[in-house]
């Protein structure tokens, strides 16, 4: 009888499909990692960075398969030069956009997820033209003299991250915050913050202001949409004792100072005019060039609008601010007037007299200046006897026409306004306490948070307790 052939084994049927198996997900493998280094050499990333974010950004799939967050097919470019994007797509495989947080003339800024660390994040996408991507970069080179100096993020200065460049539009990255002092003052319609969390925002931005000069730096924009709540947490109070109405009061009183974008270096070339219209300081308007005091000058419009919850001068024309100046803090002098650039002479009469009201270009402009207050019936508004006049004091230091008359940041630190301790209408997380939590924390979480900060130093004596004007003169 024939010898029958030994019948195929199970293995000899299986292999074949295998090896095909094995063939495709290789193939499917290698053109997935070859998409993610095209994608990653198109922003501008280094070797080392396209292997580690390869890594990062990869996870398995039920089928064992590899998953890679690849960027969306590119798009064009609105006429503006903005990125256009959708919700949930990706910016390079590490971050997944999740909501829109702003928009300037710069670009956008977007809140994202950032797959490699695992933490949320607001990256900054400048449009997609050359004088925005050049003033990026200008940018760029500061936030690291700044991140240079202060690693560890101790003088309230926001942190970059990273940065690169993503289809021709440079991003950077930078920590999550919360809400702008003024989008957070919007939100609770305008009602003010309490005098103790002004002297708590003023302390913070003193301290990043003083840091910033020690660097030969000037931020030359500050103002409330420029500093952010590091949380948007917030509980309710009463407005007034007994009151059934609220208001919003933010859980933690840190503040992260941002946009570096206009900062000058001292040695640099200063533009004409800086500053947005409603914390410009005089010399400015005047055109008799600016350094450090234009900070300072900011710093005393943003602790008014804190306490009284309105922009000091809300005007968008020259004369009519000097006019509101002169009303609130008395009239200009007449060596600040003389240096004042042959531009500017056309304010004044005969070089001594600012030429108001008769200068006024409509009546409405004239209303406007007639219902400004003095300094001192505007902080007394708000706060009364010993507190009151030390605000005062403080404020008119921070806001004296001549730039070398007014204070300096580090002096201002020492002012007896930031020495008195004022009554909290809320519990509040001191700033710069050491946190563990992430910045997405409940939303409307109420007063589980720390006590106030105890005072600083030894109550200084106390000047004149009435709000009368008489009572400033020695205060």
């Amino acid at each position: 009888m024939a010898e029958l052939p030994a019948p195929p084994s199970l293995l000899d049927e299986v292999n074949p499909r295998l090896v095909v198996a094995v063939t495709r997900s290789q193939k499917r493998k290698r053109e997935e990692e070859q998409a993610l280094v095209s994608e990653r050499k198109a922003s501008g990333a280094s070797a080392e960075a396209l292997d580690s974010s390869a890594r990062a950004t990869s996870s398995k799939g039920a089928s064992g398969s590899v998953k890679v967050h690849q960027s969306p097919p590119h798009r064009p470019d609105s006429k503006d030069g903005h990125l256009q994007y959708e919700l949930g797509e990706s910016i390079t495989p590490v971050y997944k956009i999740l909501a829109p947080l702003g928009e300037g003339t710069f670009g956008r800024v977007l809140e994202c997820w950032d797959r490699k660390s695992r933490s949320y994040c607001a990256v900054k996408i400048i449009r997609n033209v050359q004088k925005y991507r050049d003033a990026a970069m200008i940018e760029i080179d500061v936030l690291k003299t700044v991140q240079k100096s202060d690693p560890e993020g101790r003088y309230n200065c926001i942190m970059l991250e990273n940065w690169f460049d993503y289809r021709g539009h440079i991003c950077m990255v930078f920590e999550k915050c919360g809400l702008s002092l003024f989008e957070f003052l919007r939100k609770n319609h305008y009602k003010p913050f309490s005098a103790h969390l002004v002297q708590t925002f003023g302390r913070q931005l003193l301290h990043a202001v003083a840091f910033l000069h020690t660097l030969k730096l000037v931020h030359t924009d500050l103002k409330p949409e420029n500093i952010l709540l590091l949380s948007s947490a917030y509980q309710r109070v009463p407005v007034s004792s007994g009151s059934k109405f609220t208001k919003r009061v933010p859980m933690d009183s840190t503040i992260r100072l941002i946009d570096f974008g206009s900062a000058t270096f001292e040695n640099q070339y200063h533009s004409t005019v800086v500053s947005t219209r409603h914390y410009r300081a005089p010399e400015v308007i005047l055109g008799m060039g600016w350094s450090y005091p234009c900070d300072v000058w900011s710093v005393g419009c943003i602790l008014i609008e804190l306490l009284t919850g309105d922009a000091l001068f809300q005007t968008h024309e020259n004369l009519e601010h000097l006019a509101m100046m002169q009303v609130v803090l008395g009239p200009i002098q007449r060596d600040v007037i003389k240096r004042a650039d042959r531009h500017a002479q056309k304010y004044f009469r005969n070089g001594g007299e600012l030429n108001w009201p008769e200068g006024s270009q409509s009546a409405e402009s004239t209303r406007a200046v007639e219902k400004m207050k003095s300094l001192q019936e505007i902080v007394c508004s708000r706060l009364d006897g010993t507190p009151a006049a030390h605000f005062t004091d403080l404020l008119l230091k921070l806001l004296a026409f001549a730039p070398e008359d007014r204070i300096t940041p580090d002096k201002a630190l020492e002012h007896s306004a930031f020495r008195i301790e004022l009554p909290s209408e809320e519990l509040i997380m001191p700033a710069n306490v050491h946190r563990t939590s992430s910045p997405r924390i409940n939303q409307s979480r109420s007063g589980n948070s720390h006590q106030r900060a105890s005072k600083q130093g030894t109550a200084p004596q106390a000047p004149p307790t009435t709000c009368d004007s008489n009572a400033y003169a020695n205060a």
